[in-house]
């Protein structure tokens, strides 16, 4: 387990289901800390109107690998594939946000809502279709790639944190760079 007193990660890998929290602590941490942030979903796909173009393998395994080689990042993101693992290999610090799942669901349905009335940004247009396929891709973390997470990071246990809230890691990673 991670001691976060006197610690200062400059390359830190959020992971965690959708509506857990990983980009808002992503946002958070990138403002206190002066470190950019990236969103997993921007590697996997160049953003393009009317609809987003999805990246080769290729293209996607690049541009992570120019990422995590730079000085400092904090990159977030629900992907747990072979791919993610170079920024696994790479980080200071993994935070697994393990948020109740009711939560998630909650924050899922607040989401869409605030998107809809535009006063929530997104990268993608907000339809019904992808409002189901996020309650689809929440079970599915946590019934499948959740328990495959929590065995990963035992892999990692001396730079990773598991949390269910976000609020004790932003005051405790931030100590000393507030202005």
């Amino acid at each position: 387990m991670v001691e976060l007193d006197n610690f200062a990660p400059r390359k830190i890998h959020i992971i965690g289901s959708v509506g857990s929290g990983k980009t808002t602590l992503a946002r958070n941490l990138s403002n206190k800390l002066s470190i950019p942030h990236y969103e997993l979903d921007n590697v996997v796909w160049k953003r393009h109107k009317p609809r987003d173009i999805k990246r080769t393998d290729e293209e996607r395994d690049q541009l992570l690998s120019t990422i995590i080689h730079s000085n400092t990042w904090i990159i977030e993101g629900a992907h747990y594939n072979e791919w993610v693992f170079q920024s696994f290999n790479n980080a200071d610090l993994i935070i697994f946000l393990d948020t109740d799942n009711s939560k998630r669901k909650y924050r899922i349905i607040k989401r869409f809502i605030l998107q809809l009335l535009r006063i929530e940004k997104s990268n993608y247009k907000p339809t019904f279709e992808i409002f189901r396929n996020m309650f689809i891709w929440n079970e599915n973390f946590e019934c499948r790639i959740k328990p495959k997470v929590i065995k990963k990071l035992g892999q990692y246990s001396s730079k990773s944190i598991t949390l269910k809230d976000t609020i004790e890691i932003i005051s405790s990673l931030t100590k000393g760079y507030d202005t």
